[in-house]
């Protein structure tokens, strides 16, 4: 079966880095390179793992595309097409049934440490991002708000994205090499589910940004509507990582039945 899907991957691969590569108009040009390198090199790979014996190919294909996830978010701001090239690698990870090493006490604390870390970060970064939509929207002066919105846009792109990239790389390792598991507990799926939904949330907020930067260059415009969508996008995304933070203090909610099952219950 995987071998079906990496083949339907390949060529979804083929097809992204051509949409990317030939959009005249992307509004980053460094992830439109990023997105066209990025799936010419998951297509070669994916065409050549049919070519290769499955067990020489597996751990490859595994590490790849649990990294390949993370890195399509980036694209996302070249063109929306990672959204299904995101899928297919949940896919395919699935199907090739992963199994992870324990990690030892030295390495399990030292990226648990990482993880806090960035997490720590994301959330400074969403606080700063909140009070500038919060500027943007309320500011008298035009050069203010203009301001506003373009340090935004700095701040998206420069510390929001990779504080939500190694978040989210150190909390899968977290994950996998430690008996709390992905999907064992409902506080980690919960958190799980969360650190999906706020990328999601990202993009929407990005090309509001960029418009907003946009507009307000005009000292006779207005934020409007977007301005107070943009702030409260900000203050959800805010309040989605408190929730994250408190379920990781608490650990609410005991088993999943998943989690139930690999402990004999």
């Amino acid at each position: 079966m995987h071998r079906n899907l990496q083949l339907v991957f390949g060529a979804f691969a083929v097809v992204a880095a051509t949409l990317i590569a030939l959009r005249p108009d992307a509004p980053h040009p460094l992830f439109q390179a990023a997105g066209t390198i990025g799936y010419a090199i998951a297509a070669v790979l994916s065409f050549g793992s049919l070519l290769a014996p499955r067990d020489a190919t597996r751990r490859i294909l595994i590490v790849f595309h649990l990294l390949f996830v993370p890195a399509q978010f980036l694209f996302l701001l070249a063109h929306q097409a990672p959204w299904i090239g995101m899928a297919l690698s949940v896919v395919i990870t699935a199907a090739l049934r992963p199994r992870f090493p324990r990690l030892g006490r030295t390495s399990r604390k030292t990226w648990l440490t990482l993880h806090v870390g960035a997490g720590v970060g994301w959330l400074g970064v969403s606080l700063a991002m909140l009070a500038l939509a919060v500027m943007g929207m309320t500011a008298d002066d035009p050069q203010a708000r203009h301001s506003a919105y373009a340090f935004m846009g700095t701040f998206n792109v420069a510390l929001a994205i990779p504080s939500v990239l190694f978040t989210m790389v150190t909390g899968a390792v977290v994950s996998f090499g430690t008996p709390w598991g992905l999907v064992r507990h409902r506080w980690v799926l919960a958190k799980f589910v969360i650190a999906l939904a706020l990328p999601v949330l990202a993009t929407l907020e990005g090309s509001w940004i960029d418009l907003l930067a946009e507009r307000t260059a005009d000292p006779a415009a207005a934020p409007g509507g977007t301005g107070t969508l943009l702030t409260g996008a900000m203050a959800l995304f805010f309040t989605l990582l408190w929730i994250a933070v408190v379920l990781s203090v608490f650990k609410p909610g005991g088993r999943t039945r998943w989690g139930l099952r690999a402990a004999g219950r």
